[in-house]
């Protein structure tokens, strides 16, 4: 019985150490077969099992594998690849664009109409043989290959508007500026955005700009400044630009933070979880031994993985943070009603009350619906507790989500990308993206037809507001942090240029001719009021300015003012807007260069560089 004992144990022990030696990590690299591109966010999982992961932005992977087990390699709009594990412990693969099959002679396109993750763009006309595959290429527009089940919001651009019918423009103002940084991972891919995931304010709105802050109490200062449209020379382009107060660090109210992290299997990849903790570990380093910090993930379920701990702790929140593992399902709506429950239990009177939530948006799990969370995050703000986001990653990306989350949890939305961008984002706009200083801004801009024939606010379309709730306290407007700026960019037709643009029609034969009536102001080209409440307060005050006829040519304008006409002018052409008229990348690329001041931290550099890539790959796709 012993030798048989003893010959069992040895045979498990040899089992052991064979599965041992077949078990391996496998690496590698996934490319586009046609251009060699790098393409992020592929699926690899190993066949038959629960073991996946996704490359990351620059096409690698890391994946634990069986010798003679298969690897299934997977994007939505190319062919999937099956590789079997052999004695390699590196396997590349290159993907090649599905073919798409059309069944009809003509198809003429009118809109952004997407053949499985492929745009045509307006105007185009796809033609194809009856009983003929056709081998469709991406387009510059297209639904971009890292993006297969990224969701992005609708943007209908905003049109000229008639003064004489339409005199006031009301929206909220946002500070949110992650669609930046996401049109940047999509250009440093080699691939054009999804059109919806460029939201032009929010490029405006990434970068900071000079100007001074309120003197008299206030907490923000509006400034204007009017000149030519670059891209339409007859045209006017009003700037109104908002800043807040600066406050010292050291005098900036305590802080009770809870960390929300999204642990779930889908946050596995090198560009989600390990950025998180990185970013997450920077703001450590920002606490006071005043503030206070828990830490709340989610996967399947929530998990209180630190309680309330004071900010002078760092070691012990960051070996916290360095142990935190993705697995499992995306439980979002149990992690974020955890959260508000630990930071009212923590509750800061006077204090600075923030849950910062980390995710790439995929919930699956719970109260998962847009409208569902919505409504979670409304039981919430209104008693002083506001949600800041910080998105990650790729492929399933939901843009969407969290933006909604930001804009109706009272916070703000940035997209990170690289350790850079958590460095912006966290660190050096530290108390501008975590410390309000005036919420529910809005902003109402009444124009004089005396001057203004029509008009039409760039960008801030998920923020129009009616005429009406501008002075309703109980409709939501923008919030603004620590010296943060907000601009907002006009385009103006002036009275007595001929436009296709705005729609004219004959004087209405039952209403007042308002044209009679405008001169009684006729050195007024706008008036721009702005309305806030203080963190804490419930009523809302009123600031107005007025903007006279007074253009400056462009020339002589601002540098920031240069700047983000620049901005303003490539996120036109990247999404091809139906307004870009003139625009073009050479002189937008000119106006971002000799304008770039000082630019210490190379923010605007790297803008014209990007320009510079956008424009080899639009003409590429000519």
């Amino acid at each position: 019985m012993k030798v048989n004992t003893l010959k069992s144990v040895w045979m498990f022990i040899i089992l052991l150490g064979t599965q041992a030696v077949m078990a391996k990590s496998i690496t590698g690299y996934v490319k586009e077969a046609s251009s060699g591109a790098a393409l992020g966010g592929v699926s690899v999982m190993v066949k038959g099992k629960a073991m996946q992961t996704m490359t990351d932005e620059q096409g690698y992977y890391q994946v634990n594998a069986e010798l003679g087990q298969v690897l299934v390699f997977s994007l939505g709009g190319f062919a999937t690849v099956e590789r079997i594990v052999g004695q390699e412990a590196q396997i590349d693969v290159a993907l090649q664009i599905e073919q798409v099959e059309i069944d009809r002679n003509t198809v003429p396109i009118r809109n952004e109409v997407y053949a499985g993750e492929y745009a045509i763009k307006r105007g185009e006309t796809l033609t194809a043989y009856v009983g003929g595959g056709v081998h469709v290429r991406p387009m510059m527009y297209r639904s971009a290959t890292m993006s297969s089940s990224e969701s992005y919001r609708k943007i209908a651009e905003n049109k000229f508007v008639r003064t004489t019918t339409e005199p006031l423009s009301t929206f909220a103002a946002d500070v949110d500026a992650a669609s930046y940084s996401n049109v940047r991972r999509f250009l440093n891919q080699g691939q054009m955005p999804n059109p919806d995931a460029v939201r032009v304010e929010e490029m405006i709105n990434y970068f900071t700009y000079d100007l001074s802050g309120p003197t008299n109490g206030d907490p923000v200062r509006v400034v204007t400044e009017l000149t030519q449209a670059p891209w339409n020379t007859q045209h006017q382009l009003l700037r109104v630009a908002l800043k807040a107060k600066d406050i010292p660090s050291e005098k900036l109210p305590a802080a009770n933070f809870v960390f929300l992290i999204d642990v779930s299997g889908s946050m596995g990849s090198s560009n989600k979880l390990p950025l998180v903790k990185s970013s997450y570990k920077m703001l450590v380093d920002q606490l006071r031994d005043e503030d206070r910090v828990a830490i709340v993930t989610y996967a399947g379920s929530a998990v209180v993985a630190l309680e309330s701990t004071s900010g002078k702790e760092k070691r012990k929140i960051k070996d916290v943070l360095d142990a935190l593992q993705a697995s499992g399902s995306t439980a979002g709506g149990a992690g974020m009603t955890k959260a508000y429950q630990i930071a009212r239990a923590h509750f800061e009177n006077a204090g600075n009350n923030r849950i910062i939530m980390a995710t790439d948006g995929d919930f699956n799990v719970g109260e998962s619906s847009d409208e569902e969370m919505e409504k979670l995050i409304a039981k919430e703000r209104n008693d002083g507790i506001y949600i800041s986001i910080l998105g990650y990653g790729m492929g399933n990306y939901k843009d969407s989500k969290l933006e909604m989350l930001a804009n109706k949890g009272h916070g703000n939305y940035a997209y990170i990308d690289n350790i850079s961008e958590a460095r912006k984002a966290i660190v050096t706009e530290f108390g501008a993206s975590l410390f309000t200083v005036a919420k529910d801004v809005k902003i109402q801009v009444e124009f004089n037809p005396h001057f203004v024939q029509s008009y039409r606010l760039v960008g801030y379309e998920h923020n129009l507001l009616e005429a009406e709730d501008f002075n309703n306290d109980e409709k939501l407007g923008g919030d603004m942090g620590v010296g943060h700026t907000v601009t907002a960019l006009y385009e103006i037709i002036p009275q007595g240029v001929k436009s296709n643009f705005d729609g004219s029609v004959d004087d209405l034969k039952y209403q007042e001719n308002s044209k009679s009536k405008s001169t009684i102001n006729n050195k007024e080209l706008a008036t721009v009021k702005f309305r806030y409440k203080e963190p804490d307060g419930e009523v809302s005050k009123l600031v107005t300015h007025v903007v006279n006829t007074k253009a400056t040519p462009l020339a002589q304008t601002s540098q920031d003012l240069r700047f983000a006409t620049a901005v303003a002018e490539l996120g036109m052409l990247i999404r091809n807007s139906d307004y870009k008229q003139q625009a073009n990348f050479d002189q937008l690329i000119a106006r971002a260069k000799e304008s770039r001041g000082k630019d210490e931290e190379g923010y605007r550099a790297e803008f014209v560089r990007l320009a510079q890539d956008a424009q080899a790959l639009y003409k590429a796709d000519r």
